[in-house]
């Protein structure tokens, strides 16, 4: 119980410095983004964006759709996961969960926390692509709740939830990507190759990420496609939906579009993890040193 309440009092410090983590990494994004939308190489993109739209402040257009995205599907998350616990407890005649039951629990608040962040995402990627269209297509978004309040005005609620199918999958490839690799990595390059616990620890992010990445960027790229699309002039959408996406892109392109921007998407994700392990290691070490001195205060 002592160790539960530790952790959520430092939830929303990791939170906090996520958001950093995420504001000073949001320029590989949009270059990911760019790329999916067929508009050159990284280094065409970055020096474009320079050029042409205001210099560096424009490599953090939909930062505030990511910020507004972290806290939200923690706290969606957060307060799904109690809720169903506590029913399926109350279901166990109050035993605790099984391992099952907690799978099932720990997956379900996920996806409700992913569902609900969907149209903060949506926001970011429409004004992180909005310069790629013409002047007169461009949406002008402001901020985040500016986008949520035209979407809805504009095209209506349901809209905000496109790409919602490839998002999830999205998510669900990128986790269990990472996890089913993260353990034999680690144990690999620490048993196998003797390296030290901090070099298997950041390797071992590093390969599990490699993996999320390359099973997760797909539907990335579909999610990404269906956000941003515009209808023609007969009011006509370039997709009907997920499927319809990657029948059209696999005939364009084939397997290699759909891994447009893959290594700005593998180095920003891969830096995100190594980054939130550094965060809470040093925070666990902070909270292991308040807890000692409060303990000689105790003593004295």
């Amino acid at each position: 119980m002592g160790n539960e309440k530790k952790r959520k009092n430092m939830d929303p410090v990791k939170t906090g410095l996520n958001m950093l983590s995420v504001s000073l990494l949001q320029p590989m994004d949009i270059i990911k983004v760019r790329m999916q939308l067929g508009q050159g190489s990284g280094a065409q993109i970055a020096s474009n964006i320079l050029k042409t739209e205001g210099g560096y402040a424009a490599f953090y257009r939909g930062l505030s759709a990511a910020l507004l995205r972290l806290p939200l599907h923690k706290a969606v998350q957060a307060g799904s996961y109690s809720i169903i616990a506590t029913t399926v407890t109350g279901d166990n005649d109050r035993k605790p969960l099984s391992l099952g039951q907690k799978v099932m629990v720990t997956s379900t608040a996920l996806t409700i926390g992913w569902a609900f962040s969907i149209p903060t995402q949506l926001a970011e990627i429409r004004m992180q692509a909005d310069a790629t269209f013409p002047t007169s297509k461009r949406r002008n978004y402001t901020n985040v709740f500016n986008a949520l309040h035209r979407v809805v005005a504009d095209e209506g609620v349901r809209v905000l939830w496109r790409g919602s199918v490839p998002e999830i999958a999205k998510q669900y490839a990128l986790t269990t990507g990472c996890f089913s690799v993260y353990s034999p990595s680690f144990r690999y390059l620490k048993d196998s190759l003797g390296f030290g616990v901090t070099t298997s620890v950041i390797g071992a992010g590093v390969i599990s990420s490699f993996m999320g990445c390359a099973l997760s960027l797909p539907f990335d790229y579909v999610r990404t496609q269906l956000q941003t699309m515009q209808p023609d002039a007969y009011g006509k959408y370039p997709y009907t939906g997920s499927f319809d996406c990657v029948r059209k892109t696999w005939k364009t392109g084939g397997l290699p579009m759909f891994y447009s921007g893959f290594h700005f998407y593998f180095f920003r994700f891969a830096a995100l993890t190594t980054i939130s392990w550094f965060i809470t290691k040093q925070l666990r070490r902070l909270d292991a040193s308040i807890s000692e001195k409060k303990i000689t205060i105790k003593a004295r």
